[in-house]
């Protein structure tokens, strides 16, 4: 596991909700993508008032670890929109919001402020024979949707569906000759989402997905219903479809909410992703079940 030093080179407003900010020198310049449309990095931030003062962590065989008698970086994981080797760029666009440490600082981030990253990992993977994808996702997973499809060949059929807070949330896409594109307005934090009638209205019981993939991103409770109605409805294999969940409503709290639950609880949970199975993906229905039934 490498973890990367990079310093900003500039930051650019792209909507009301949502701004660039573009990393570069330090370590970067050896920083390998994965080239996947939505590869991701865990972000370390400066702990304290002192934007500069950044605590990054070591490598370790297994991951990584903060150095004796240093403090914790803050860490947050986010999508990668763009990657330019020549002359050594990274673009990571931001949601703006009131709270939350990324959110905080990329609001304020000037140029020559330091940020740590490790390497990237990819989930977006469609089978050699895909023809036809269809791409949901709110706010969140915008910036890895315009990158996916700009990578897509011109022969995939591409729906895209996106649920962004208002109009003027909504961007300009890479332009793709078999694309069709929809915008939806809420969710995102500021009503309930729709992402799952989103997704079970583009993929109704009685379709044929015959060469079809699905990718969709954002709300983790949003999504749980999206992957029963895939694997359990439509009976998909799990290489046919990828749901990923960015953000948590109540996150600064998830965590204690998480550790006040009686030990057995979490030790039967955390013992779901300990036995044999052939599929994670029904694992993990079993296990966002419990989750929403805990009122996590």
């Amino acid at each position: 596991m490498e973890i990367y030093r990079a310093v900003v080179a500039r930051v650019r407003p792209l909507t009301a909700s949502m701004i660039r900010v573009t990393l570069t020198g330090g370590d970067l310049p050896a920083f390998t993508s994965t080239g996947v449309g939505d590869e991701y990095v865990r972000l370390f931030f400066p702990h304290g008032p002192d934007r500069h003062d950044l605590s990054l962590p070591v490598p370790t065989e297994s991951g990584w670890e903060t150095p004796e008698g240093r403090p914790t970086a803050p860490m947050r994981t986010y999508t990668i929109r763009a990657v330019r080797p020549e002359p050594g760029e990274i673009d990571i666009d931001f949601v703006v919001h009131e709270h939350g440490v990324a959110a905080g600082w990329a609001a304020a981030a000037q140029p020559g402020d330091p940020i740590g990253l490790n390497a990237p990992t990819g989930l977006y993977d469609p089978p050699e024979d895909v023809v036809r994808q269809i791409l949901v996702a709110d706010l969140t997973g915008l910036p890895a949707v315009a990158r996916i499809l700009e990578n897509t060949p011109e022969h995939i059929a591409t729906r895209v569906i996106l649920e962004v807070p208002d109009k003027a949330s909504e961007q300009a896409l890479p332009a793709h000759p078999r694309a069709r594109v929809t915008w939806t307005h809420g969710g995102n934090g500021h009503s309930p989402s729709r992402l799952a009638e989103l997704v079970t209205t583009a993929l109704p019981g009685e379709s044929d997905l015959t060469g079809t993939y699905l990718w969709t991103a954002g709300e983790t409770t949003a999504l749980r219903s999206v992957r029963k109605h895939l694997r359990r409805t439509l009976g998909l294999d799990s290489s046919r479809f990828k749901v990923v969940g960015y953000w948590v409503p109540g996150s600064d709290t998830w965590t204690e909410r998480w550790e006040a639950l009686p030990a057995t609880v979490r030790a039967e949970l955390e013992a779901l992703w300990e036995a044999p199975t052939d599929d994670l993906e029904d694992v993990t229905i079993v296990y966002e079940d419990r989750l929403s039934n805990l009122g996590l």
